[in-house]
């Protein structure tokens, strides 16, 4: 379409010329005494325009023949960048293949070419290829190669020499992105020489953007870890569970591992509950954590009645009718609740019994029913309970703790032949 128009443009312009230069009769007169010239004013015009055409190739082939020196340094510029940009790119085709010596040759060579390339560019009259940011960032990641082979090689005298003088050449306002990736890689050569708090030191100084990318919180929760700082950890997981850096299933079991490490680092139980506050709500759900912090309590010999509020929540997803607790956490929840029976206010008395009573074919709430009717003294009910226990219990602790039971049981209706039977069955397990 564009051609279509040029050419309708052209074709108007040759009929336009053509029908004034036609018709002209104009006539120019030149006189210098003693002649006298006739030309036709068409004539005068392709003149002028073959003259103005002259002088326009003149000025430009002069202005090339001047300019043949500057063009000359601007050529051997340019194969200087060109070639310094090739040893950047052979330094990092050899870092990546393993050849660490090559590929810090190559990234001095790419120093060296670029140093060389400034001292061209102060010179008047030329303009350097590509901006001062892109200079900054060559640098910056030709020394980070350099630092990268040397930790490579073990050779931590020049990794370090080489990395200060990547972030002294990233410091700039333009080259911060390369100076974020510096920062990543001395911390993982930190974490690499197992020196975790050094690596930690390294992502403090990281702006808080980058300092919560994937790569930063992945690198601060395995410091924190072999710091043993768990209350960090677990911070650092929850983000990278939020950032679904993780699976679920993955993020869960790994926030959980981190949970019960810090509710163990409590050693009273004012710093237990602490702990147990720190964990944010969906957290402190999880039967797993809420069962272990009630044991924790317990065994500091804790308030016994915050145990069993920490336990409110999944007691009731355990006695609902279909209840998707696996056995090993029922057998758990009920040993705790065991433990504390001494103390067991009457709220508890009735959600016992109200759950044994709507399950009563439930072996586990049976057992804890009957312990529960020992501690009330209520020798016919705990008795008849734990009979009907021992005919449907599958963990092998409780098993033996009913049939001990029985046995006291036994010995205090004198009936030393129960007794010993109970004692039996109770050694058999």
């Amino acid at each position: 379409m564009r051609a279509a128009l040029w050419l309708l443009a052209l074709f108007g312009v040759a009929v336009s010329a053509a029908l004034v230069a036609g018709n002209n009769q104009a006539v120019v007169t030149l006189f210098w005494p003693p002649y006298r010239v006739d030309l036709s004013f068409n004539l005068v015009v392709l003149l002028l325009a073959g003259l103005f055409l002259l002088l326009y190739l003149a000025s430009r082939a002069l202005t090339a023949l001047v300019s043949l020196p500057l063009e000359a340094r601007r050529w051997r510029a340019q194969q200087k960048e060109r070639a310094m940009f090739g040893s950047l790119l052979d330094s990092l085709a050899h870092q990546l293949a393993g050849r660490y010596i090559r590929a810090t040759k190559s990234a001095q060579n790419a120093l060296a070419q670029e140093k060389s390339l400034a001292q061209v560019a102060d010179e008047p009259g030329y303009e350097v290829g590509h901006s001062a940011a892109r200079s900054n960032q060559l640098r910056s990641l030709a020394h980070l190669l350099v630092a990268e082979s040397a930790q490579s090689l073990q050779n931590r005298a020049l990794r370090d020499e080489h990395l200060q003088l990547a972030l002294r050449s990233s410091a700039h306002r333009n080259a911060l992105e390369v100076r974020d990736g510096v920062q990543f890689r001395a911390a993982r050569w930190a974490m690499d020489d197992r020196d975790p708090g050094a690596a930690l030191d390294w992502l403090a100084q990281l702006p808080q953007g980058a300092a919560r990318r994937t790569l930063a919180l992945r690198m601060k929760l395995r410091a924190a870890r072999q710091l043993r700082h768990t209350a960090q950890a677990l911070d650092t997981a929850r983000l990278l569970a939020k950032h679904r850096a993780f699976s679920p299933e993955a993020a869960q079991s790994i926030v959980r591992g981190l949970a019960l490490e810090l509710l163990n680092d409590a050693h009273d139980p004012a710093q237990l509950q602490r702990a147990w506050e720190s964990l944010d709500a969906t957290e402190q759900s999880m039967t797993e954590l809420a069962v272990h912090a009630a044991s924790r309590l317990t065994a500091l010999h804790g308030d016994p009645d915050l145990a069993r509020s920490w336990l409110l929540p999944s007691w009731e997803r355990m006695v609902q009718p279909r209840s998707d607790l696996g056995d090993n956490l029922r057998v758990k929840l009920i040993g705790v609740l065991e433990s504390g029976l001494a103390s067991l206010d009457a709220a508890w008395l009735g959600r016992i019994e109200a759950a044994q009573l709507g399950q009563p074919r439930d072996a586990n709430l049976q057992y804890l029913a009957s312990m529960a009717c020992l501690k009330l003294q209520l020798w016919g009910k705990a008795r008849q309970l734990l009979t009907q226990a021992t005919h449907g219990l599958q963990d092998a602790t409780l098993h033996r703790n009913a049939w001990r039971a029985l046995a006291v049981l036994a010995e205090q209706r004198d009936d030393p032949a129960a007794a010993a039977q109970a004692y039996k069955r109770a050694a058999q397990l």
